[in-house]
């Protein structure tokens, strides 16, 4: 079998924190004993690495200068050229994470992603960047927010990041190198200890992400919730897609969020029709999601209308 390559993948935008990390993990006896490393850059800011502070001395430094040099050949290239047992990316924050997903060698194996970003300048971001923003909190199972003070406005970048995941941690670094995590509460925006749960359409985007992060918390539970329907010859008999289009950060990533939905006499139904759908959820691997996941069991269907705001989104 192919030996595994451990990635460790730092993101995040120039002068947020990643080298200072790297650098200091690269210190710690703890994780670099000697191992052989790849260190890619695929940008370089003000701080520079010192390779003679690093307490194994087997830390091979190759730079990235464009994302086209992404791709598995040159990637397995460097591996192969200084013969290491894993790899840390200072990633681009101005490259999309895809180009380097897409391109890593099949040995390679994503063992942890941390997001770096100015506390101070993180709404900023996010307000002209949306897009490269939620492409590094997609898929990071860390953010951490240096440069922290009273001015951080903490909640409205907790909702930012809660918007993209509902799993990923938040960590914050005050003004004196202090770490501490984000307390702000996860809460959902209806009861889900209603006997029926009913979803605004204002709130679709929030419980699809929900659900399908956590789906065993659903389990059992009467949903109420508007939607339109897919109708497609291939599914089991009695089964139709229940979903809406949501959009997290631009028009450019709008896509179907739906679920299976089953017991419904699919022949008075239109593809594409908007109704109020009651369903109870039972969480079951179905070959529709070649996998494990929630399947809505119709208790009743009746005709609806399409909101307002047809795309579903976090705000």
């Amino acid at each position: 079998m192919m030996e595994e390559i451990p990635v460790y993948l730092f993101t995040g935008f120039l002068d947020a924190g990643k080298t200072k990390f790297i650098q200091e993990t690269l210190e710690d006896v703890r994780f670099n004993n000697g191992e052989s490393t790849l260190l890619l850059l695929c940008e370089e800011g003000e701080e520079e690495y010192e390779p003679t502070t690093f307490s194994g001395k087997n830390v091979f430094i190759e730079v990235i200068e464009d994302p086209s040099e992404l791709t598995p050949i040159n990637l397995e290239r460097l591996q192969k050229k200084h013969a290491v047992e894993r790899v840390i990316v200072e990633y681009n924050g101005m490259w999309m994470l895809d180009q380097l997903y897409q391109n890593m060698p099949e040995a390679w194996i994503v063992y942890q992603e941390f997001m770096f970003a100015d506390a101070q300048t993180f709404l900023t971001y996010n307000a002209n960047m949306r897009g490269l923003v939620v492409d590094k909190l997609k898929s990071c199972e860390m953010v951490v927010l240096n440069r922290a003070d009273q001015r951080v406005d903490k909640v409205e970048i907790h909702k930012i990041i809660r918007a993209v995941s509902r799993r990923t941690n938040i960590a914050y670094e005050d003004l004196n190198g202090e770490v501490y995590y984000d307390d702000t509460p996860d809460e959902l925006p209806f009861d889900l200890d209603a006997p029926v749960v009913e979803i605004t359409p204002q709130d679709y985007a929030i419980w699809y992400q929900d659900i399908s992060e956590e789906p065993d918390k659903y389990k059992g539970k009467t949903l109420k919730i508007g939607g339109f329907t897919m109708v497609r010859d291939k599914l089991p008999a009695g089964s139709f897609i229940f979903g809406r289009r949501i959009m997290t950060c631009c028009v450019e990533d709008i896509t179907f969020a739906g679920l299976l939905a089953t017991g419904y006499d699919t022949k008075n139904l239109q593809d594409q029709q908007w109704v109020e759908l009651t369903a109870k959820v039972a969480i079951k691997h179905n070959r529709v999601y070649n996998k494990k996941g929630p399947v809505l069991h119709v208790l009743s269907l009746t005709p609806g209308t399409a909101p307002e705001q047809d795309v579903a989104t976090f705000y």
